[in-house]
């Protein structure tokens, strides 16, 4: 069975991210076998620097490149990333599993977004689109989009 882990910066708290994420996580189950890793954010000034930015985000950097699974396959959601449709989020996971791949894995940064090296480890860069999202709602369109996925894969009536 193939492995998807999502690494996310930052701690759900409201019920209704956190119902949202388990009904996602326990639907995924039935594909996959799926692992979210919650990893905590830097704590950073009220109004931080570019530079105090940067230092936290290399800070995370050093927790996330830990975390990778080794030979995972590994994609980044950043605002300049490429943007796909469903279906083709489909062939691409399908495309990294008949590649030989055992795992793939799936970055959502903090606020403060990804520090560029862990950027450049990505074999892929994806965009949710020109809007910004809350991290929190980021995290559950994610989640839907990775059991749309694997759906579509499936045959599955739930993608029309």
């Amino acid at each position: 069975m193939f492995d998807i882990t999502l690494i996310a910066m930052g701690k759900l708290k409201e019920k209704f991210y956190l119902s949202a994420a388990a009904e996602y996580a326990k639907r995924l189950g039935g594909y996959c076998r799926f692992t979210l890793l919650e990893l905590p954010e830097t704590r950073l000034p009220e109004n931080p620097s570019p530079a105090e930015i940067s230092a936290g985000l290399e800070k995370e950097a050093e927790l996330i490149v830990s975390k990778i699974p080794k030979g995972a396959w590994f994609c980044v959601f950043t605002p300049e990333g490429k943007e796909l449709s469903s279906e083709d989020f489909a062939q691409t996971l399908a495309a990294v599993k008949n590649s030989g791949k055992g795992s793939a894995c799936f970055l959502i940064g903090s606020s403060f977004g990804i520090a560029p090296r862990v950027k450049q480890k990505a074999d892929l860069k994806l965009s949710m689109g020109p809007m910004t999202f809350p991290h929190h709602l980021a995290r559950i369109m994610v989640l839907e989009q990775l059991y749309r996925a694997e759906a579509i894969q499936a045959g599955s009536k739930y993608h029309k």
